[in-house]
C-alpha cells in the first residue's frame, strides 16, 4: 500500500534538499572573501576614486544576480573563475583604483542602429571591467533594466550597477565564464576583454600583468592555474 506524506512534510523535505545543494555547491563569498577583496583594494594608491567606490557587499550582491558565476563545475573551476575575474578587474582598474577611464573619448559607434549614441553622452570605460562603447552600454542596460545608453555615467555613480555590468560582460556578453569552466584557459578571457589590442604580440606587457595577477590569486585560493594562460 502506498504511503502518503503530508504536504507540509514534502515542502520541508524539498527546502532541506535545496539548502543542502546550495551548501554543497558553495558560494562566491566562500572563495572571494572580504579579506581577499580588501587585499586588492589596499594596493590601490591613496586618494583613488575606487577606494571609496568599490565595495565587497555590492560585489557579492551583484554576483548573486548571476547564479552560474563562480559556482559552475568543480571547486577548482570555481576558484579559477573567480581568480580570472579579479585578475582582469585588478588589471583594468589598477587594483580597483580607477572607476573611469583616464583617456576619455566618445567611443560612439554611429553605425550601431540598435543602440544609437545619445546626444551629449560618452561611452568610455567605466566600472570594474571598464565597460566601453554604446553597444555594450545599450545591451548591458537592456539586460539589467537600466537606461545606460542615455545615462552611461550611472556605471561610475552606483557601485552595484558597476559590478553588475562587469558580471554581465563576463557571463552574458562574452565567453569569459565558459572559457574557464570548459577548460579553455585564462588566455581566452584576455582575448575576450582586450584581445584585439593585447593578444598575438600586441602588448605582451599587459598580457603578462593579467597572467601574473591570475596566478597570484590562484595561489591564494590554493588552486593550480591550469594551462593556456596567454593569448
Amino acid at each position: 500500500m502506498a504511503t502518503h506524506f503530508p504536504v507540509n512534510v514534502i515542502f520541508l523535505w524539498l527546502a532541506f534538499a535545496l539548502s543542502a545543494l546550495s551548501i554543497c555547491r558553495g558560494a562566491v563569498s566562500d572563495i572571494a572573501t572580504q579579506d581577499f577583496f580588501n587585499g586588492i583594494l589596499s594596493a590601490a594608491t591613496d586618494g583613488c576614486a575606487g577606494k571609496t567606490f568599490y565595495t565587497y557587499t555590492d560585489f557579492i550582491n551583484a554576483a548573486n544576480s548571476f547564479s552560474s558565476f563562480g559556482t559552475t563545475g568543480t571547486s577548482d573551476d570555481n576558484k579559477r573563475e573567480i581568480a580570472a575575474f579579479f585578475a582582469n578587474v585588478a588589471h583594468e582598474t589598477t587594483n580597483m583604483c580607477y572607476v573611469e577611464e583616464i583617456a576619455k573619448s566618445d567611443y560612439c559607434d554611429s553605425s550601431n542602429t540598435q543602440y544609437p549614441c545619445a546626444s551629449g553622452q560618452q561611452y568610455y570605460g567605466r566600472g570594474p571591467l571598464q565597460l566601453t562603447g554604446n553597444a555594450n552600454y545599450g545591451a548591458a542596460g537592456t539586460y539589467l533594466g537600466a537606461d545606460l545608453l542615455n545615462n552611461p555615467g550611472l556605471v561610475a555613480q552606483d557601485d552595484l550597477t558597476a559590478w553588475k555590468t562587469a558580471l554581465w560582460f563576463w557571463n552574458v556578453n562574452s565567453n569569459c565564464h565558459t572559457a574557464i569552466t570548459s577548460g579553455q584557459g585564462f588566455g581566452a578571457t584576455i582575448q575576450a576583454i582586450n584581445g584585439a589590442i593585447e593578444c598575438n604580440g600586441g602588448n605582451t606587457d599587459q598580457v603578462n600583468d593579467r597572467i601574473s595577477r591570475y596566478t597570484n590569486y590562484c595561489s591564494q585560493f590554493g588552486v593550480d592555474p591550469g594551462s593556456n594562460l596567454s593569448c
